[in-house]
């Protein structure tokens, strides 16, 4: 099981985090008792700006959940869409490779679901396998990943697509002053990746073509985590509005607890220890988070360097961040090969995702 690639695409409206602020702060003036929380909240985070959905004055024309969730469809496909496009491209296959799409997001919803509409859109095979995954949250990334290793261990000679599209600017509670929606304001960006993950066989295949090779990690092992009666840490309150954000500030607290034993329980297993891990890939939940698993993992500054510029360049996108990380990782940070690394992320459930790669 090989990773061949990874794409991306994001909508063309990016702003800096000054001009997002900006934007807010009219918007809630009036309204928010203390302006200079917001500010601070949203510097806190450290994100430097953030691709959105839609050019930044039309949000104010989303009357309600259903206008914010057609745009999302609109949307979604334009991303997925040139998401799945440039990760087949980067992996020298066409739309006729395709024998399974796995689709994962936690920002809208779609009957029929994206997977099928990019089918007509992109002219994918009508024989295809769609598994659309929706709740998983920031975890989503790394799940998807493990779950479409998951499918190509039992059918090795086929190809399995993973998309993820975020679009977490059309989520925004615009009448919630409470502070997780004041932080969530300022972190969450929009945005769509694509992950190309191939088969034992086709990976062999592809490289005996010099024009269509496998370039990424081999999936070693995948294992999922479930912490207990922690359903409040992270989600959703879904209303008549739509979908507000329940983010608790025990997450980094968790981090801190379970991560640590996890990882190490998960590397033992494969005769590893942490010190073997040549490349974190790591979901960038927030500064403090990052500092939780930096802690917990006894991790040097510069391991998860890739994880904290994806953060300060487009912000938190749920389960898409993990999948840009490992992109960046794959072009420009690659370790040396057969050395062993690590993808992992965190969300709602609470739970965790590990995938053990070999470079």
């Amino acid at each position: 099981m090989r990773i061949a690639s990874v794409g991306s695409a994001f909508p063309p409206h990016y702003y800096d985090q000054d001009a997002l602020l900006a934007a807010l702060v009219e918007h809630w003036r009036g309204r928010h008792y203390n302006l200079d929380r917001l500010e601070r909240l949203h510097k806190n985070v450290l994100v430097g700006g953030r691709h959105l959905a839609l050019p930044i004055d039309d949000y104010a024309g989303l009357d309600s959940w259903g206008d914010a969730n057609d745009a999302w469809i609109r949307v979604a496909q334009e991303v997925g869409g040139a998401a799945v496009t440039d990760a087949l491209e980067r992996a020298g296959l066409g739309t006729a490779d395709v024998d399974a799409l796995l689709f994962v997001t936690v920002t809208g919803v779609a009957t029929p679901s994206i997977d099928a509409r990019l089918i007509n859109r992109l002219g994918l095979p009508t024989g295809l396998k769609r598994y659309p995954i929706f709740g998983l949250g920031c975890v989503a990334g790394a799940a998807g990943i493990a779950r479409a290793a998951d499918y190509v261990k039992a059918w090795p000679d086929q190809v399995a697509v993973l998309l993820s599209v975020e679009l977490c600017s059309l989520t925004l509670q615009r009448e919630d002053l409470s502070v997780p929606n004041l932080i969530a304001s300022g972190l969450f960006g929009d945005g769509a990746a694509a992950v190309v993950v191939v088969g034992e066989e086709r990976a062999a295949a592809m490289g005996q073509d010099s024009g269509r090779v496998a370039a990424g990690p081999r999936v070693v092992a995948t294992r999922s985590v479930f912490y207990p009666d922690s359903e409040q840490v992270m989600g959703w309150d879904v209303s008549e509005r739509g979908f507000k954000i329940v983010l608790s500030a025990e997450v980094p607290e968790v981090a801190r607890e379970h991560l640590a034993a996890d990882v190490d329980r998960f590397l033992a297993d494969h005769g590893l220890g942490r010190g073997d891990v040549a490349s974190w890939v790591c979901h960038p939940g927030g500064p403090k988070v990052l500092e939780a698993i930096e802690g917990a993992l006894d991790l040097p500054p510069e391991a998860l360097a890739v994880t904290w510029k994806g953060l300060r360049e487009v912000g938190n996108l749920s389960s898409t961040s993990v999948l840009l990380v490992l992109q960046e990782t794959m072009a420009d940070h690659r370790p040396p090969a057969g050395s062993p690394g690590l993808l992992l992320a965190m969300g709602p459930g609470f739970c965790s995702e590990l995938v053990l790669l070999e470079w």
